[in-house]
């Protein structure tokens, strides 16, 4: 494109999830309670594991930072989502979207990268149990977060300043509900060849690393699993790691439909559609699945319940 066409952009515009106004109303109301529902569930999640002392294992440590990522990328994103729907100008400024789009990197890497440690983690705890408090020390535990969380930042800030020192022309219409990569990629007069080379090599490094450990995790697991004697030893191993193998599951199914499912077998509202699956939808289902299907949890539930209400009522005691 010609350097006359070449523009200094100040804002741009989200398309959204729907141009139909029958469907802002509805759509606004149920993403709303998605949301809260969504970081309720998280909060509750980090507060519950910080504050109960039978939580405070390598598991439930990685479960606080999972938390934690689900309630960071959700909320840089759903905020921005809700206000768009009751707002007639759904544009966002020029930093907010570099913001955007920084944190979302930040909190998805990092969740991708925590999910394979939890693979390890149950790999540990059921094949190596004996040696589990020596292999997942305290430092070994603090080291496996801080890690994913430095690159990610690293990754994240790469990524956003190679698009955004780059020349955008006049169309500043993002065909999306929120700042991603490959939206503001096609608004790039400049040539992509670098940052798109970045963004499939680091992603295939991500997703083939990731995948690759928790995959290994899992056959190794289930190798132990074949050669136990007991179903009590069996069906407590399955308890182990049921749980987050139901979240690995539905993540990295979520993400083979969109990345993998070539482009010509289904429109740009399913790949709208299923976006909002792992941005809103996702880090709500996390916590759910944790707290059904985890009898510590339920139990933790329980008592932080039960200690909440003697504090309540000695307070309406007093007063």
């Amino acid at each position: 494109m010609n350097k006359h066409n070449l523009t200094v952009l100040n804002e741009f515009i989200l398309m959204g999830i729907t141009d139909r106004p029958e469907l802002q109303a509805p759509l606004f109301g149920f993403f709303l309670i998605v949301y809260v529902v969504s970081v309720m569930g998280n909060l509750g999640l980090i507060i519950l594991t910080m504050i109960d002392s039978r939580l405070h294992t390598p598991m439930y440590f990685f479960l606080r930072h999972l938390a934690f990522t689900d309630l960071g990328y959700s909320t840089a994103v759903g905020p921005k989502m809700l206000t768009n729907f009751i707002v007639g100008q759904h544009t966002i400024s020029y930093n907010w979207c570099a913001s955007q789009l920084a944190f979302f990197c930040i909190f998805i890497v990092s969740e991708i990268f925590i999910l394979s440690t939890m693979a390890y983690d149950c790999y540990v705890a059921i094949c190596n149990p004996l040696l589990y408090t020596v292999i997942m020390s305290s430092r070994v535990c603090q080291m496996l977060v801080v890690i994913p969380y430095v690159y990610s930042v690293f990754l994240s800030l790469l990524m956003t300043i190679k698009i955004f020192i780059s020349s955008f022309c006049g169309y500043n219409v993002i065909r999306h509900f929120y700042c991603d990569s490959l939206p503001l990629i096609s608004l790039i007069c400049s040539n992509t060849y670098d940052i798109k080379l970045i963004i499939l090599a680091f992603s295939g490094f991500n997703l083939v690393l990731s995948l690759l450990t928790i995959l290994v995790s899992y056959m190794m697991i289930l190798v132990a699993i074949l050669k136990m004697n007991s179903a009590e030893g069996r069906l407590k191993a399955f308890s182990t790691c049921g749980s987050h193998l139901t979240v690995v599951v539905v993540f990295y199914g979520t993400l083979f439909f969109m990345y993998v499912n070539p482009k010509s077998s289904h429109s740009f509202d399913t790949d709208k559609m299923a976006s909002v699956f792992y941005t809103m939808v996702i880090p709500m289902l996390n916590p759910t699945i944790y707290s059904l299907r985890n009898k510590e949890v339920k139990n933790a539930v329980g008592r932080t319940w039960k200690v909440c209400s003697n504090i309540l009522l000695k307070i309406n005691c007093r007063l």
